[in-house]
């Protein structure tokens, strides 16, 4: 993908699940390291071309397109760009950094790139500034050295590329989400209830929210494989009202600590998949608005806690990959934040009081 200053061609082909959706949503779906405004631009200016019947090839030039079954597609990206994002001097957790990537734990409220609405403040202007001209180009001009992402209000491990080769070794391990590779990533997640049964497997398809254009929704027909592995860690029981006080632990708010490990990597897909087995993450404002009320049942000094919570509680806690220069397999990983250590905490001292009255 405009690797080492030429340019490059990625090949990609429709399935099933695919059909119906527009042809920038799908190549995005597919290559992590473009982004859709940039694919958008490929497709304008002739870069992306649909097999022929005829074994030829001609240019899809409309974003809106919809990609059918089968649908073989060649995109040709041109040679990398330089980056235009200003540097700006943005504080870095670094966890790991050689000359050709670098492994951060990323805080919860920094936006991975720029974008509408964040043109500034983002992690690539840290990252411009740390590392100078060292980023691998591949991602274009707004996106340099960026292989995966984690959202904005999503905290944890991140890695990095500073040079077009190790871009194009992560790039392909991110696209293979581990299936036949070395990757894994997993994410440390707080969650209203008790998932049934504790651990497990959740196989759907995640797609487009067909109302709300900012959210993502397990979708019947249109959607994506999407596959999360979890294990339920901890859960713990605290009891409202007078229950505690008659022993009547069966009345009680459930709360537990979930790791979850990723097959795919659709966009929300912890999240989503976590709420569409009733047991969305605390804090999520977009998948579990809806149970933000049981924190008020909380006595006052956990209430607030809850109800401080401005994001959801969910952490990057660990990431596996082969170094794409070394060949060595590298793992990383970080303890939970502040904000998601003292939400259990709080829970684990209100359970330990509570059960002793």
């Amino acid at each position: 993908m405009g690797i080492d200053g030429v340019a490059s061609t990625i090949g990609i082909v429709a399935e099933e699940e695919d059909a119906g959706a527009r042809l920038d949503r799908f190549l995005a779906s597919h290559i992590e390291t473009l982004s859709r405004a940039r694919l958008q631009d490929l497709i304008r200016s002739g870069h992306v071309f649909r097999s022929t019947a005829s074994g030829g090839a001609e240019p899809a030039t409309d974003p809106n397109l919809k990609v059918r079954t089968g649908d073989s597609f060649k995109i040709e990206v041109p040679a990398t760009e330089p980056y235009t994002v200003p540097a700006e001097t943005i504080a870095l957790k670094i966890v790991y950094e050689d000359e050709s990537l670098i492994v951060i734990d990323k805080p919860a409220g920094l936006v991975v790139h720029p974008g509408a609405g964040n043109q500034s403040g983002t992690l690539v202007n840290a990252l411009v500034a740390h590392c100078g001209d060292s980023l691998s180009g591949i991602g274009g001009v707004a996106r340099p050295g960026i292989v995966h992402r984690l959202d904005k209000d999503t905290s944890g491990v991140m890695v990095v590329a500073k040079t077009d080769a190790a871009h194009r070794g992560l790039a392909a391990q991110f696209a293979d989400h581990g299936r036949t590779g070395d990757l894994r990533r997993e994410y440390l997640a707080l969650v209203w209830g008790e998932p049934k049964p504790r651990s497990g497997r959740i196989e759907t398809l995640i797609g487009r929210h067909p109302i709300s254009r900012v959210k993502m929704a397990v979708v019947p027909d249109k959607g994506r494989t999407a596959i999360t592995n979890y294990e339920t860690k901890r859960t713990f029981r605290i009891p409202v009202g007078g229950a505690a006080a008659k022993g009547d632990w069966n009345n009680s708010i459930l709360s537990s600590v979930v790791r979850c490990s990723l097959e795919t990597g659709r966009t929300h897909q912890v999240r989503v998949h976590m709420a569409h087995v009733g047991t969305p993450i605390v804090g999520d404002a977009l998948y579990g608005v809806g149970f933000k009320t049981k924190s008020l049942a909380f006595p006052k000094e956990a209430a607030e806690v809850f109800l401080g919570m401005k994001r959801q509680a969910l952490h990057a806690q660990s990431l596996r990959f082969r170094h794409p220069i070394t060949g060595k397999i590298e793992m990383f990983e970080t303890p939970a934040p502040e904000d998601i250590a003292k939400l259990c905490k709080t829970l684990e001292s209100l359970e330990t009081k509570l059960s002793k009255n």
